[in-house]
């Protein structure tokens, strides 16, 4: 799930505010928080003062995407400073979250497996794919970067896991029972559970803001075809994100909805903070195919909006506890033939 952009940076301090080329009504004092690499899956902290991601950049010494935290309200103090490194800076990580305390941190590794990166996917089938590495586990780590606890030990893919509000539950996505379902375990790892049990890739899922349903991504493989090439390619520890709807269930698996009906990729969706809509990334709107956008919905299926206008490239929101706050990953504002994607927070205008 990784993206390119380089940005021009006309200021070394702190944050850079940009004005809109395209009316985004809802985003206002819309304001740059990194600088170069890819920096994506931002999501705040309980006191909303923090987010963790995960970012590639080269010029903080990584390889590939190990897991960081940054104060929203001081940003960096010059763009190329790094935050606090929160993972071992071995193997490849993903998928962070803050713990309730905010004084420890939920990622996904691979570094139990190996200390270096694992290989990049390879082409196959003339299609763009996602790596599903099967060595990666979830784990906890304090703010110094000191792992305090592992999660998963299951063979397979174990990964994408984030927090309800409520602080007591953890969903994550794993192939323990053969294909790519959504599972919870309580806050310690304990009582897992299986929600999902359809044939195809179930990820990226979050709570709805008072912890009783579940939104995510999910291709749903139907002819025979589409159901042998996606068999296939996960014996191959891989997916093709490029045909994804959005769903919502209860957290236990019942009242499974699919919401949109748009086709091509729509995924990264989170619930607006009173949890009567959705918030996604999507280019179904796209004759290129790569042109992502982010849009609300409607629960129902309903009054689909679009939300951005800047760039190719605009996904992984997520709203601040407090519902005031978008924070997102984004290339706008990127200098001609660059290809960095920056974290971006903005003021939310319902």
């Amino acid at each position: 799930m990784r993206i390119k952009s380089f940005l021009l940076i006309l200021c070394l301090f702190s944050f850079t505010a940009f004005s809109q080329s395209g009316e985004e009504k809802h985003l206002k004092n819309v304001k740059q928080l990194t600088f170069g690499g890819d920096n994506a899956e931002a999501y705040f902290s309980f006191n909303d003062q923090y987010v963790s991601f995960q970012s590639n950049n080269p010029k903080w010494g990584l390889q590939c995407d190990q897991i960081f935290y940054l104060d929203v309200n001081k940003g960096l103090a010059n763009p190329d400073e790094r935050p606090p490194f929160i993972s071992t800076g071995k193997g490849r990580t993903t998928c962070s979250y803050f713990m309730p305390g905010d004084k420890q941190i939920l990622f996904a590794s691979t570094h139990v497996g190996n200390d270096s990166c694992p290989p990049p996917v390879k082409a196959y089938l003339n299609k763009y794919l996602w790596a599903v590495y099967d060595s990666y586990d979830i784990f906890v780590s304090d703010l110094n970067g000191k792992i305090v606890k592992q999660l998963t030990a299951e063979k397979g893919y174990d990964a994408e896991a984030t927090i309800s509000p409520k602080g007591d539950k953890i969903v994550f996505t794993s192939t323990r029972d053969g294909d790519l379902d959504l599972y919870t375990m309580d806050i310690d790892g304990k009582n897992v559970k299986r929600v999902t049990n359809l044939l195809g890739y179930d990820g990226g899922a979050f709570f709805s803001p008072d912890g009783k349903k579940l939104v995510f991504r999910a291709s749903r493989p139907k002819t025979d075809e589409e159901v042998a090439e996606y068999k296939k390619l996960l014996s191959l520890g891989l997916v093709a994100p490029t045909d994804m709807e959005i769903y919502t269930c209860n957290v236990d698996g019942s009242d499974l909805r699919q919401v949109t009906k748009l086709g091509k990729a729509n995924w990264a969706p989170y619930f607006t903070p009173k949890g009567d809509k959705i918030i996604f990334s999507s280019n179904h709107h796209s004759q290129r195919g790569y042109d992502f956008q982010l849009y609300t919905i409607n629960l129902d299926g309903t009054g689909v909006e679009r939300v951005t206008n800047n760039s190719i490239f605009n996904a992984f929101p997520m709203f601040s506890h407090d519902g005031k706050k978008l924070i997102f990953s984004s290339n706008r504002n990127n200098a001609p033939g660059s290809r960095d994607t920056n974290l971006y927070i903005a003021d939310w205008v319902d």
